[in-house]
């Protein structure tokens, strides 16, 4: 009878071994809470990225605390040195980046680089868009690349940030690729997204090189016409609207929004990131903030967002070498 209890208990416990997991596995893949640090101020790219990305994973249920810190100063190297000068207690900490860490590393903004920290995972981009006003002669991307090799002084590129920027390095990209002299392109840059549109509007400029996710919106208003896109494949929010790549020009380019840890994270705890993030794209919330606000999504972890960030310091160097802007 003694045998027989026994024998029953080793059996009951073995079976709830094999339904419950162990409290090891349970710790590696939850997160309960994470802290945003976001290296510029409110209503920023950064800031809407860090908060949509909380928001989807509280409503979601996927975390249970979410919080955010806004850093400004220095381009993002305020922020970033924060980060690293802190790194022992900042494991529950995801600081948002973006394609300017490359470029502002490239030129000397700040000494660090995406090296320099634990790169999660990218998330979402936002693909860059080349439009005219709604009135243009402009009915494709090809009329304005046969326009500037004829004359590249005739067409005017506006951008709503510094002359080296994303704004400038797209169509200048396109460019090259188009066969053209990125050296002899005219960008006209202006202090904020809303000027250049200002710009465009008034006929100063005839092109302007933006994010999808804005130009979308003014299109949607009847003010502009995208007349072509970096992503590489159509957009499900825009299907009429080609890529570069589709007519003819062997350029695509994403201004990817992502997540870093401090330097020296845990594998462990990285990779719980990982699947934190992978679970959040699987739910109704993250769909209804990706899609009101136009973004696509861009999932990658770990060494291939590594990879993905190699790939794109490279490309993005080749370019402002040519341009001038490094050496």
């Amino acid at each position: 009878m003694k045998k027989s209890w026994m024998t029953g208990i080793v059996m009951m416990l073995a079976f709830l071994g094999m339904i419950l997991p162990t409290p090891n596995l349970q710790a590696a893949d939850r997160i309960e809470e994470v802290h945003f640090l976001i290296p510029g101020g409110a209503g920023g790219g950064w800031d809407s990225t860090a908060r949509g990305v909380g928001k989807a994973l509280l409503d979601a249920g996927q975390v249970e605390q979410a919080s955010f810190e806004n850093m400004s100063g220095g381009g993002g190297g305020k922020a970033l040195n924060h980060l690293i000068s802190t790194a022992h207690r900042q494991h529950g900490t995801l600081m948002v980046n973006s394609t300017p860490i490359i470029i502002r590393s490239l030129t000397g903004v700040f000494p660090q680089s995406f090296r320099d920290l634990t790169p999660v995972s990218s998330v979402i981009a936002d693909y860059a868009a080349l439009v005219v006003a709604k009135n243009s002669k402009y009915q494709s991307l090809q009329e304005i690349i046969a326009d500037f090799k004829k004359d590249p002084r005739s067409v005017k590129v506006a951008g709503g940030s510094v002359k080296g920027s994303m704004d400038h390095l797209v169509p200048a990209m396109v460019i090259k690729a188009a066969g053209g002299d990125p050296l002899q392109l005219v960008y006209i840059p202006y202090d904020a997204g809303g000027k250049a549109m200002a710009g465009l509007l008034s006929g100063d400029t005839q092109v302007l090189s933006t994010g999808f996710g804005e130009a979308l919106g003014l299109a949607r208003q009847g003010e502009v016409r995208i007349l072509a896109i970096t992503a590489n494949e159509r957009l499900p929010q825009a299907p009429d609207v080609p890529t570069v790549m589709e007519l003819g020009y062997d350029m695509e380019f994403a201004n990817w929004r992502g997540l870093f840890g401090p330097p020296g994270l845990p594998e462990e705890k990285a990779q719980a990131y990982h699947a934190l993030l992978a679970r959040m794209y699987e739910t109704e919330e993250w769909q209804t903030i990706r899609d009101k606000r136009g973004w696509q999504d861009l999932y990658r972890p770990g060494p291939e967002f590594s990879s993905f960030l190699e790939k794109q310091e490279k490309e993005i160097g080749a370019i402002m070498r040519e341009l001038g802007f490094i050496q």
